[in-house]
């Protein structure tokens, strides 16, 4: 019996070992897909304030173009 318990336990040590890093790695992986989402976030929301100011400044310039056609007028 008790070479049963001992066996069950020297089993049981690198099981646990294997079992462990395993999860740090999942969570090391979840941790980089974290990161790199929130980069392609950050670069999405950067991307929109240059589209906004671009279609700022394309309004702004059709704007100049028309008063000066109803100045011409």
């Amino acid at each position: 019996m008790e070479d049963i318990i001992i066996m069950a336990i020297i089993f049981a040590v690198p099981i646990v070992a294997i079992i462990t890093s395993h999860f740090q790695k999942t969570a090391r992986i979840k941790a980089s897909y974290i990161k790199d989402q929130l980069e392609i976030e950050k670069l999405k929301h950067e991307n929109y304030l240059l589209e906004t100011q671009k279609l700022k400044l394309e309004l702004e310039k059709m704007q100049m173009v028309t008063e000066d056609k109803t100045k011409i007028l």
